[in-house]
């Protein structure tokens, strides 16, 4: 991963969001927010050689697909939320971001529930 193109997109930013909130603070979040989207994809390019290593690693181990995408979409989901809390904190609207993290949790919870069925069901089939 190339940190120094994300840090430079990360200094620049802030950069200009401090010089934009002296002319035009409304604006300032947006430009937060197109930096912020630039440096989410510098990142999402790192990322298809983990998920390759990952599928390598299931298709050793015979563990179940269904658990991987899980872990992905546990994944993806807690760091989609922190990002846009974040960003409402950024600009100032503490309650939303509680209100996004909240929902990622249940959403995680969501998603995690077939796995935790899974994990009761080997449970109950140890206890004789």
């Amino acid at each position: 991963m190339d940190i120094f193109k994300i840090i430079a997109v990360g200094i620049l930013t802030t950069i200009c969001a401090i010089v934009m909130k002296q002319f035009k603070p409304e604006l300032a979040i947006f430009v937060t927010i197109a930096g912020s989207i630039v440096m989410i994809f510098l990142i999402l390019s790192e990322i298809s050689p983990i998920i390759e290593d990952y599928k390598a690693i299931l298709a050793k181990t015979n563990i179940n697909s269904n658990i991987f995408s899980c872990v992905l979409k546990v994944i993806g989901i807690g760091y989609l939320a922190e990002f846009a809390s974040g960003i409402c904190v950024d600009a100032g609207v503490n309650s939303i971001a509680q209100k996004i993290l909240l929902a990622g949790k249940v959403l995680i919870l969501i998603v995690c529930l077939p796995v935790i069925n899974n994990l009761i069901e080997i449970i109950l089939d140890l206890i004789p």
